[in-house]
């Protein structure tokens, strides 16, 4: 078994050799170009989850914003673009692809984002985001999945909203469920091909 097939996205330093390509797509009505590795999540193309993340998300004017599990950075980068005086930050655990996220974000002529390597929330300092983005790792476990949605709380200021994008064969009604055990308001944003996007908000105390 190849180190293609045994290693995956969710590792801090890919095993698999280099194998570079680059992507061009349209994105909330932006043209926008990415390069892509092995050792990253959907290299090949942006993945309809990502996609459906991205034309849904809103935010309001000059938001301070916190991808995780940037991968190259589609989610991050697109929220960046969307308006010069957001702050993004995205962050993974994955070397290879902060590093690609990195150069995507110049490609994209992307000045107000900044990208870290962190193992779940680890490098974060800021707890006053308005919003935190994840297409999260499925495969990386429930127990990772859950301790995003739960970490993301402690992150977001007050009336801040986590925006989550799962399929509903992969545990979007349990991840519905673990949402509503974390945040005062749950809300399903759309639904396409079997994809959700939930949006959980964290209320301010009375």
């Amino acid at each position: 078994m190849t180190a293609e097939m045994t290693d995956h996205y969710y590792t801090s330093e890919p095993a698999s050799e280099h194998h570079e390509q680059s992507i061009k797509t349209m994105l909330r009505g932006m043209e926008m170009s990415f390069t892509t590795d092995a050792g990253v999540f959907s290299r090949d193309y942006i993945d309809f989850g990502t996609r459906l993340l991205i034309e849904t998300m809103e935010f309001p004017p000059g938001a301070k914003i916190l991808d995780v599990g940037c991968g190259y950075g589609p989610i991050g980068i697109a929220a960046a673009k969307l308006d010069p005086n957001h702050r993004v930050t995205m962050i993974d655990v994955n070397q290879r692809a902060v590093e690609l996220a990195e150069r995507n974000a110049l490609m994209n002529d992307v000045r107000n984002v900044r990208v870290l390597i962190s193992d779940l929330y680890e490098a974060v300092e800021e707890r006053d985001y308005d919003a935190v983005l994840t297409n999260p790792p499925i495969r990386a476990g429930k127990q990772t999945v859950h301790a995003i949605f739960n970490g993301a709380r402690e992150y977001l200021k007050e009336g801040g909203s986590l925006w989550v994008v799962i399929q509903k064969k992969q545990g979007a009604p349990s991840a519905f469920k673990k949402l509503q055990e974390l945040y005062e308001v749950v809300e399903e944003i759309t639904k396409d091909k079997g994809y959700r996007i939930f949006r959980a908000t964290k209320k301010a105390s009375p």
